[in-house]
């Protein structure tokens, strides 16, 4: 019984970019505070934004970390690291052993091999933001079973141009327009 909104997966690390956390909660809280200070802490002595490599890198650093004490106990999320920079919009994923690797199109969490391999299918390069935010919706949609897993709230993030490079969230009609063309393309597939 919780409030929608309350739980929130998608967070903003700087203008240019942002970050979804699939894992632990509290793990993916304590990763962004460190994201947004890192990014913070780069603009003050550099005066531009943090490129979305370096703040990968710098993330990856931090979760790498705390693999590497008997003290520390490693984390217990993955991220999605996306961003726009001088180099054009890029994407990273910090596993919880600190690996970092840049995508064109990556998922985490449970499904996550589902997910890719629908990813997989699509041709992304040829994509306009607006369809690909309808074919992840329909992608998450696809791979929620909701027999076995619990009820989710679907948050979608963007950093492109249509959002003038800055990291938000997707407009409300364009989720709900996204939702309804998910629960569509479920119902023809289960009706198949």
């Amino acid at each position: 019984m919780m409030l929608p909104g309350s739980n929130r997966r998608i967070h903003s690390v700087h203008r240019h970019s942002g970050m979804a956390v699939a894992g632990l909660a509290a793990d993916g809280r304590q990763i962004v505070a460190r994201a947004k200070s890192e990014a913070t802490n780069y603009e003050s002595v550099y005066g531009e934004p943090i490129p979305v490599k370096e703040l990968a890198e710098r993330v990856a650093s931090y979760v790498h970390l705390c693999t590497l004490y008997w003290w520390l106990r490693p984390f217990g999320c993955g991220i999605i690291l996306g961003g726009y920079d001088r180099d054009g919009p890029q994407l990273y994923m910090v596993e919880p052993s600190g690996i970092s690797y840049k995508y064109f199109g990556a998922a985490i969490g449970k499904g996550k091999q589902a997910a890719k391999t629908e990813i997989e299918k699509l041709k992304l390069s040829e994509m306009t933001c607006r369809e690909g935010v309808i074919e992840v919706a329909k992608i998450i949609y696809k791979v929620h079973d909701e027999a076995k897993d619990k009820a989710f709230e679907l948050e979608i993030s963007w950093v492109c141009d249509e959002s003038k490079q800055q990291h938000q969230k997707v407009p409300n009609d364009l989720l709900e327009e996204a939702k309804a063309a998910a629960r569509t393309a479920l119902e023809e597939m289960d009706a198949d």
